[in-house]
C-alpha cells in the first residue's frame, strides 16, 4: 500500500509523508508505533477466511480432478487439467471467502489511518462486518471480488498445480516415495510459484479493497483492476506490482508447507489415499 500514486487524485498527502519502508523496517515500525501484537492485526478474519477458502478450493479441485477431468490410466494427471482445475478451485473458494478477506484488508490498514490522524473505522472484526453490511449491503461485502478471484486463480494455479505436478513427478520419476520428504519438497516449490504468480494480483486486490468509496459504494480511485494496474505502473513503475513480494513469499511458503503436510497426514490417518 505504500507510495500509492493514485492517492494524488484525492489530494492525500499520505504518499509524500510516509516514505517507502522495506519489510524489516515496516515490521519494526509497526512494533514501535503501534505495539508488537499489531503484527497480528486482522488475524481473526484471516482465520475465518482460510476456513471457507481452503475448504472450498480443496473440495472443488479434488472433484474436478477425480470426477470431471479424471486421471489417465497410469494415474498421471495432465498439467493442463491441473492448471484449469487449480484456477477454477481458487475462483470458487475465494468468491465464497471474499467478505472475510475484505474485512481482513481493511482492518490491517487501521494502523495507517491512526498514524495519519484519521478516525478508526472499526472496533473489531464483528463491528467491521456489521458496518460494511450497513453501509453497502450484501454487495458491499463482495467489494473487490473480481481482482480477488483473479488473484486466487493465479495463486492456486501456482499452489495446487505445482504441488500436484511436482509431487507426482517425483514419485513416478525418482527414487523418492510418497512420504513427508516428498510432500515437503513439493510444498516448498508450490509456495514459491504461488508467490510469484499471486503478488501482482495481491497488490491490485488490496488497493481496490481499501480505496475510499462514495455513498453508492463506488471506488474513488480505481474503476477496475485494469485501471489499477495502469495507474500503478504509470505512477510507480512496473516493479510496484511486486511490492511486498518478500513477506508474501515468507508467508506463503511456511503456510503451504504446514497445510500440505497436515492435509496429507489427515488423509493418511483417515484411511484416504494420498492427494
Amino acid at each position: 500500500m505504500q507510495g500509492e500514486a493514485a492517492l494524488a487524485k484525492l489530494g492525500d498527502g499520505a504518499m509524500e509523508s510516509a516514505p517507502y519502508r522495506g519489510m524489516m523496517r515496516t515490521a519494526l515500525g509497526i512494533v514501535q508505533e503501534e505495539g508488537f501484537l499489531k503484527l497480528w492485526q486482522g488475524v481473526t478474519p484471516a482465520i475465518y477466511r482460510h476456513v471457507v477458502y481452503s475448504g472450498g478450493r480443496m473440495v472443488t479441485y479434488e472433484h474436478l480432478r477425480e470426477v470431471v477431468f479424471g486421471k489417465s490410466e497410469d494415474e498421471h494427471y495432465p498439467l493442463w487439467k491441473s492448471v484449469i482445475g487449480g484456477m477454477m478451485a481458487g475462483v470458487i473458494g475465494q468468491f465464497l471467502a471474499n467478505p472475510t478477506d475484505l474485512v481482513k484488508v481493511q482492518m490491517q490498514m487501521e494502523g495507517k489511518r491512526r498514524l495519519e490522524g484519521k478516525p478508526l473505522r472499526f472496533r473489531g472484526v464483528h463491528h467491521a462486518f456489521a458496518k460494511i453490511l450497513a453501509e453497502g449491503g450484501i454487495r458491499g461485502l463482495w467489494a473487490g471480488w473480481i481482482p480477488n478471484i483473479q488473484r486466487a486463480a493465479l495463486v492456486n494455479m501456482g499452489d495446487l498445480t505445482t504441488y500436484d505436478t511436482v509431487k507426482h513427478y517425483l514419485v513416478l520419476n525418482t527414487a523418492l516415495e510418497d512420504n513427508i520428504a516428498t510432500h515437503g519438497l513439493s510444498s516448498l516449490c508450490s509456495g514459491l510459484v504461488a508467490s510469484i504468480l499471486g503478488t501482482p494480483a495481491d497488490v491490485i486486490k488490496s488497493r481496490i479493497m481499501n480505496q475510499p468509496r462514495d455513498k453508492q459504494g463506488r471506488g474513488l480511485l480505481y474503476k477496475s483492476s485494469t485501471d489499477c494496474v495502469i495507474q500503478a505502473v504509470q505512477g510507480e513503475g512496473f516493479l510496484s506490482l511486486y511490492k511486498g513480494f518478500l513477506p508474501s513469499w515468507l508467508r506463503m511458503t511456511p503456510w503451504s508447507m504446514v497445510f500440505w503436510l497436515t492435509y496429507e497426514k489427515i488423509r493418511q490417518l483417515s484411511g484416504v489415499s494420498p492427494f
